[in-house]
């Protein structure tokens, strides 16, 4: 065999080496991302799964809540859309005192229920829930009366595996709650 021939021969053998050790780094690099991607997928699918409607009733005292600055849509319900566990949602309603005093505004919640898919409760109803709450951005700000104010109302879904197990285990598909905002008389400083 010719030198040349010999040095083609080396030279094609540690070229071939060479591919090999990378062609097995891409399919080691390849493997591990998609093992990676199918973990993180089933992680994922195991909080994000557990979606459900939610519906709160609004009850007013002293005040009227309505979805526009306009006043032309009165609510009595909110739907909070799809939530799930670590969501937040929030809702901006406009707050109109129909008293003839001046007010301030209190938040409360009652009859937290939660529902299969069969629609029975399963938990509830309750006056709190450890999974949920409910805040808003009110800030004790003095209401004229006829006057309107706009609040946000936030819902907090918590994103324990507790929460996760109870929705798993009782089939959780749907909850519902009341919502108290009352006007309460404020003396005149």
């Amino acid at each position: 065999m010719s030198r040349k021939t010999k040095n083609s021969l080396d030279s094609l053998i540690k070229s071939l080496t060479h591919s090999k050790r990378t062609i097995l780094l891409i399919v080691g690099v390849a493997i591990i991302t998609f093992s990676l991607t199918i973990l993180i997928s089933v992680l994922l699918d195991a909080t994000t799964h557990f979606n459900f409607p939610s519906l709160g009733t609004i009850h007013t005292i002293g005040v009227k809540a309505y979805y526009d600055p306009n006043l032309e849509n009165m609510t009595t319900q909110i739907e909070w859309g799809k939530t799930y566990p670590g969501s937040t949602a929030n809702v901006t309603l406009y707050i109109k005192s129909i008293s003839n005093t001046k007010t301030a505004l209190h938040l409360q919640t009652a009859n937290w229920a939660f529902r299969n898919s069969t629609n029975a409760i399963v938990s509830g109803p309750n006056s709190t829930t450890p999974y949920l709450n409910l805040t808003w951005n009110y800030n004790n700000t003095i209401i004229n009366p006829d006057q309107t104010i706009p609040i946000t109302l936030t819902l907090s879904v918590t994103n324990s595996s507790t929460f996760t197990r109870f929705l798993k285990e009782n089939d959780v598909t749907n909850f519902s709650f009341d919502i108290t905002i009352s006007a309460t008389e404020q003396n005149e400083q």
